[in-house]
């Protein structure tokens, strides 16, 4: 660590000059300056403690005494490769392992969910033979090239972008705005129908599929929940046409939905995926990942003849430090506090639909839950400015929340899971005030039908432009003004 203590000014020059422009940074206008962080809790320059409700890599607590500790120690007796024999890299397979289906039992480790699925689709091709990739609507599975492809949620902020030949894009599996919504008899067999037709399609036109792949509780897509039974349907029309099925758990594994460690169970005993990826809070920051895939995808990934060799992929301190997150999770019981403060946290914002029209739509599991911001719960017009009006609002109040979604009005719960009751309580009672404010003037709006569409558009708190809704004017946080939509 540097001895030299820069003031916030300095560090922002700094930042302008030297890393890449397009490395956006939480609320670009008045952005915050971390320097340490314990539990749920982080700390700017000047000691203030802010309540961090989105870092869904700290998994169990922000430096976490057990995790520093192990990869300390492991670090002061040996890092190298797995060229050479260690029990931190077998005994961390077998332990891993063991929160899995049986089928699932080889281990490739890596040190990013971008490397991770990377390797996902590699191993998906060399088995199958195939090339043709069927991903989800507003997917986002990581930043290298093979990845932005598949990533609609990226690709698609592109002018210019056009569709990889070999990629397909399936309708996102939402039932609340998607094309078949909660009132449908049967949205799982409809969304996979869809998959099914596209399968076709490629047929028709002598391509075939290598995979299917999708978060198995999509993150960036707005905290969307599969229905039940989609993915066993999807693998079955997939598997038919001689692909796999991989599963993205990087944003949503290792116990956070609380009532099962991995989010793909979520969809019943009968659903086993055939390669499954995990990175973000595999090391509670520490940047390892990992691809789990049955024997028979191994041995064909084997057979191409080219040995896989990654430099730093299960050496023996991240090994060291995954095993030391697996404990924690066990030892503080920190799945079932997922499913405890989690069930406590959406009862809580269940009422405030109850109160407040702007609330569209409250889904998750365990500590992974969106609140889907509306103008209007027929038409379903996103509050995308109103969305980021509570983001500010709460930094205001020392809460970091974020919101995402293809229209950005999905406030994002997905906190440390040492997060407790006292702490949902408390940003609940917050969002009730803000959007008790929010509501009032909107009624105002409405009223006087204010027209002030010329004045700028607001950036949200990761620099995008937002639109319609409710701004705040930058020289006082409590002065509001509306913008004619």
């Amino acid at each position: 660590m540097s001895d030299e203590k820069l003031d916030k000014k300095k560090t922002i020059d700094l930042r302008k000059r030297h890393i890449g422009p397009s490395c956006k940074i939480f609320f670009s206008h008045d952005p915050i300056k971390i320097i340490r962080a314990r539990g749920q809790y982080m700390y700017d320059e000047t000691g203030q403690r802010y309540l961090d409700c989105i870092n869904n890599v700290a998994h169990v607590g922000h430096c976490h005494p057990d995790v520093v500790k192990a990869g300390a120690q492991q670090m002061e007796l040996l890092n190298t490769n797995t060229r050479f024999l260690h029990d931190n890299l077998v005994v961390y397979a077998q332990k891993l392992q063991a929160t899995l289906p049986d089928k699932l039992s080889v281990c490739y480790f890596v040190n990013s969910g971008s490397e991770a699925n990377d390797l996902a689709l590699r191993l998906a091709r060399q088995y199958s033979g195939h090339k043709d990739i069927i991903t989800l609507e507003n997917a986002y599975h990581g930043h290298v090239t093979s990845l932005i492809d598949i990533s609609p949620y990226k690709f698609q902020q592109l002018a210019d972008a056009e569709l990889s030949p070999f990629v397909h894009v399936a309708p996102s599996p939402d039932v609340y705005r998607g094309r078949y919504r909660a009132d449908h008899p049967d949205p799982a067999t409809a969304y996979a129908d869809e998959v099914k037709k596209i399968i076709d399609k490629v047929h028709k036109k002598d391509g075939k599929i290598a995979a299917f792949i999708a978060e198995s509780l999509q993150s960036c897509g707005g905290q969307v929940i599969p229905p039940a039974g989609y993915f066993q349907q999807v693998a079955e029309h997939v598997r038919k046409a001689g692909g796999v099925f991989i599963a993205d758990e990087v944003q949503v594994g290792f116990g956070r939905v609380g009532t099962n460690f991995w989010a793909f169970q979520l969809q019943g005993d009968d659903f086993v995926p055939d390669i499954v990826t995990m990175g973000k809070p595999i090391g509670n920051g520490h940047p390892m990942s990992c691809v789990v895939t049955t024997r028979e995808v191994a041995e064909a990934f084997m057979s191409s003849g080219m040995e896989y060799f990654n430099t730093f992929g299960g050496n023996p301190v991240s090994c060291a430090v995954g095993l030391a997150v697996l404990d924690v999770i066990v030892k503080e019981d920190l799945q079932g506090n997922a499913l405890r403060v989690g069930r406590h946290l959406s009862a809580l914002l269940e009422k405030q639909k109850e109160k407040h029209p702007l609330i569209g739509d409250i889904r998750g599991c365990g500590l992974f839950v969106g609140v889907e911001l509306v103008r209007d719960r027929l038409k379903l017009t996103p509050a995308t400015a109103e969305a980021q009006e509570v983001i500010y609002k709460l930094k205001e109040q020392h809460i970091l929340l974020s919101a995402d979604g293809p229209h950005r009005n999905v406030l994002k719960f997905k906190p440390p899971l040492c997060f407790t009751t006292e702490d949902a309580d408390l940003v609940v009672e917050k969002i009730d005030l803000i959007l008790t404010e929010l509501e009032e003037a909107l009624k105002l709006h409405d009223a006087l039908n204010a027209d002030s569409s010329k004045r700028k558009l607001p950036a949200d708190e990761n620099g995008h432009q937002c639109h319609g809704g409710l701004i705040r004017s930058r020289g006082s946080s409590q002065q509001t003004k509306r913008l004619k939509t």
